[in-house]
């Protein structure tokens, strides 16, 4: 196995509550459901807890609640061996995201930001973690001026940052300028470029190495060193896709810091997505390196 990696993920961290039903419900309509399950969630928390059982060392920078998701947002996140020593703790509600997921494993999600809009500016010592890490590992669910600064002192100290640009939302030229990988799924970059799926390559107009998922398509990687490739999806029996793209960012910044080179390490982060949608639920879906490295040998 290659030298341990440090890993810094600057995001959110939520409480999911995951309801399963037969469809998704239209506007206005109200379906009985199957199951529920209360998890850890959110997608920094879980791309740092993706990162830990993908191989690395992880630190996690966020916020969470002084309320009782809090307390157990808190625990889960040590438990998983992920680095709280920068996590704040905010006065009020953690956050929450609203979870919905039909038998074919598709979902909806309403997050509600709670301490995670608390999440402004960065101290010293977490400035310290970014620049003395790898990689830089950030997405879009806390305020954006915060990720922006991450990425710009990552950058400064020859740090490679990886953006998930999730939730869709404007982006800062400035951070786009500091982000080494871009990764998106479609929606996200019609949101970006304003294109379809079409033009992927309109996306290496914003950053200078790009993966787009494409869900059970796989994924597509491209560069401006004129690298452009669909990497296909490990096919598996799919229960909650839900955090298949925090445990795919994950290994992929992993795979990447660990040396592997990038089309490689799209396959290897295929892998970890596939695994992931075996299970129900988010954090408690993450794939551990073994589960990964058997599905990227299969493939």
């Amino acid at each position: 196995m290659p030298p341990q990696p440090r890993v810094v993920v600057v995001g959110s961290a939520n409480m999911d509550l995951v309801a399963t039903a037969p469809a998704l419900p239209r506007p206005g309509e109200t379906l009985l459901g199957t199951d529920f399950v209360m998890v850890p969630g959110g997608k920094g928390a879980n791309q740092a807890v993706a990162a830990v059982r993908a191989g690395a060392f992880c630190a996690f920078l966020g916020a969470i609640g002084s309320d009782s998701f809090g307390v157990t947002l808190r625990a889960r996140i040590i438990a998983a061996g992920v680095d709280t020593s920068h996590l704040r703790v905010a006065y009020g509600t953690s956050g929450v995201a609203l979870v919905m997921v039909n038998a074919k494993g598709e979902n909806a999600i309403v997050v509600s930001p709670g301490a995670n809009a608390t999440m402004t500016g960065l101290t010293a010592p977490e400035l310290v973690a970014v620049r003395e890490a790898d990689v830089l590992v950030a997405q879009l669910e806390i305020p954006v001026e915060t990720v922006t600064a991450a990425a710009v002192a990552a950058r400064a100290a020859g740090t490679r940052v990886v953006l998930n640009a999730v939730p869709a939302r404007p982006v800062p030229p400035e951070l786009l300028a500091a982000t080494d990988l871009l990764v998106v799924n479609e929606s996200e970059a019609a949101a970006l470029t304003g294109r379809g799926r079409e033009e992927p390559q309109a996306l290496l107009d914003l950053a200078p190495r790009v993966v787009l998922t494409l869900g059970a398509s796989g994924a597509w990687y491209g560069d401006r060193d004129g690298t452009a490739m669909h990497i296909p999806a490990v096919p598996v029996e799919v229960v909650d896709s839900t955090a298949a793209g925090d445990a795919f960012t994950a290994a992929l910044a992993v795979g990447w810091a660990e040396g592997r080179g990038l089309v490689d390490a799209v396959r290897w982060a295929a892998a970890a997505g596939a695994a992931c949608v075996r299970r129900l639920g988010a954090s408690v879906a993450l794939p551990v390196r073994a589960e990964i490295d058997e599905l990227y040998r299969s493939g």
